[in-house]
């Protein structure tokens, strides 16, 4: 695709260079913005931070989630930390390489445009984390609200399937979207902007706007509106046939920590929903009228690109404060406080003056048994 045959137009659907924004504002107007100038200074460097919290966040999360060995149990939460791991450690390699000007020649200057320039690599896990946490509120829909059919068909192979099929549209879709719009031209990359046509852009954009947010609101609704019916007529149900027994306990403790997850789960929708509407709404704008990417006024690209990866870099936190399991794991690696005892008047044996009480105070703060009951209760 040459630059004679194509129509350069400015639509930040996934990504927008810097440099098409240069090209398209000095044709037309030789004046430049301060504000967007201020921007492309802090906005790589607050993008690298987000990333950095991002990275050790959600390996962090993966790693609790590990010892706790609640990995087996939910492998599509282990999928989503992996996802926004892979996103959130492109996000520092690319924008580190961001505020260097890299002349593109042959071949793989156009292969380094296409995978890291691109941001390919960062929305091949942002992508795929979208339809991951989009599976794990089927999944949760399913055992709630139609226990008995999934005991017989959610299979081990199901969930794996379900995984690899995130990372399977997120790889695909992107590098789809890469190859047919983004052109080297000049020794720049320039990345999601090479357009047809007005219809092919307009497709397009609308496209990524319904599958990656609108369809997935609707499965967020749908599902989780059902699931909360659902545990109401559960908690009268079991309310009226209140009996004691260890089964009765043991049921409880299972609905305890389903419950725990569903709530952790509609927390995590509900902080995507937000994050991600000023970039849809922003992709919107500029996808019914491209002029709104022309007028100079770039940073509010930037906002809506610095809240949406804001949504990848805090995710790791909600599982660390509302996800009982990993709030245990990640509480026990908090050294304990060693005290000191003075000895006190009179005949005190040597080896008793100064007394460690480090264990002591770990055992009482965080009862081995307890924590055994809840991590390896039933899912």
């Amino acid at each position: 695709m040459t630059q004679e045959s194509s129509t350069i137009s400015h639509l930040s659907v996934v990504m927008t260079t810097k440099e098409v924004d240069w090209m398209q504002t000095t044709s037309g107007n030789n004046e430049t913005s301060s504000l967007s100038s201020d921007g492309d200074f802090y906005f790589p460097g607050a993008v690298i931070f987000i990333g950095l919290v991002g990275t050790a966040g959600n390996a962090l999360i993966l790693y609790a989630l590990v010892v706790s060995k609640q990995h087996k149990k939910h492998m599509l939460i282990v999928n989503q930390n992996a996802l926004d791991l892979f996103s959130s450690f492109f996000l520092v390699i690319v924008y580190s390489l961001k505020p260097w000007y890299i002349p593109l020649t042959s071949a793989s200057g156009y292969w380094l445009c296409i995978t890291l320039l691109s941001e390919n690599l960062i929305w091949w896990g942002t992508n795929g984390s979208v339809v991951n946490l989009a599976a794990i509120t089927v999944d949760r829909y399913l055992k709630v609200v139609h226990p008995f059919w999934s005991r017989k068909h959610l299979r081990p192979w199901v969930i794996y399937s379900a995984m690899a099929f995130a990372w399977f549209v997120g790889i695909v879709y992107n590098t789809i979207a890469v190859f047919f719009t983004t052109a080297v031209i000049d020794g720049n990359c320039y990345a999601y902007t090479v357009f047809e046509g007005d219809l092919q852009r307009n497709v397009f954009g609308f496209w990524y706007i319904g599958s990656f947010y609108v369809i997935i609101l609707i499965i967020f609704i749908f599902c989780y509106g059902r699931i909360l019916v659902a545990i109401r007529r559960q908690a009268r149900v079991m309310a009226s046939h209140s009996t004691s027994g260890s089964n009765t306990a043991q049921t409880q403790i299972s609905n305890q920590i389903q419950a725990n997850v569903i709530k952790t789960m509609i927390f995590v929708s509900v902080f995507f929903a937000i994050t991600w509407l000023p970039f849809n709404v922003y992709t919107v704008f500029q996808t019914l009228d491209d002029r709104v990417a022309t007028s100079g006024i770039d940073w509010h690209y930037d906002i809506t690109m610095l809240t949406a990866f804001c949504y990848t870099s805090t995710n790791p936190f909600i599982y660390a404060t509302k996800f009982d399991p990993v709030r245990k794991v990640l509480r026990g690696m908090i050294p304990c406080k060693k005290t000191v005892v003075q000895p006190t008047d009179g005949p005190v044996n040597p080896a008793a003056a100064r007394i460690n009480r480090t264990g002591q105070e770990c055992k009482a703060q965080f009862p081995l048994p307890e924590l055994t009951a809840r991590v390896n209760g039933p899912s």
